[in-house]
């Protein structure tokens, strides 16, 4: 039988998808089941766009629902209890620099909870694979789509 996949993640991307599956599976479910509901109040279903649509949406957070349990129910929680202050791990924020450009800070999460606008970046991404087990003051090679950088670790928090 196949291994199920385990969703690494911090204990606040946990509470945060918590959060999220008890608002989806109450406020939005409700507020879906109500526009069906009033939808079907129009008559021949066959031609009621409102009734599609809301079918439609119905079928999508369902999805959500099943995933967001998925995740939770296979969430492995990151300790970094045991890696070293200064080096990078899921978990942690790291800040580095490739040659004179501006520091970047990042906290390297699992993907289940990256959000790249927030500065969270999955520890699936190109750069969070390179950047973790390296330390402070060690220069990384990372491979990226665009080509092959270097980066300085400068922090890890």
């Amino acid at each position: 039988m196949a291994e199920e996949k385990t969703f690494p993640m911090t204990l606040e991307g946990k509470e945060k998808l918590e959060v999220e599956l008890e608002e989806l599976r109450t406020t939005k479910r409700a507020e879906i089941i109500e526009r069906i509901k009033i939808a079907r109040s129009f008559g021949d279903l066959s031609e009621n766009s409102e009734y599609e649509a809301a079918k439609n949406e119905q079928s999508m957070l369902e999805g959500r629902i099943k995933e967001v349990e998925n995740m939770l129910n296979h969430a492995e929680i990151i300790d970094n209890g045991s890696i070293a202050a200064d080096e990078v791990a899921i978990g942690k924020t790291v800040v580095f620099q490739e040659d004179d450009d501006e520091p970047e800070t990042y906290q390297i999460v699992g993907a289940a909870e990256a959000d790249p606008f927030a500065g969270k970046i999955s520890n699936e991404s190109p750069i969070a694979q390179s950047l973790v087990g390296h330390k402070v003051g060690e220069t990384v090679s990372v491979e990226t789509p665009g080509g092959e950088m270097q980066v300085k670790i400068i922090e890890v928090k």
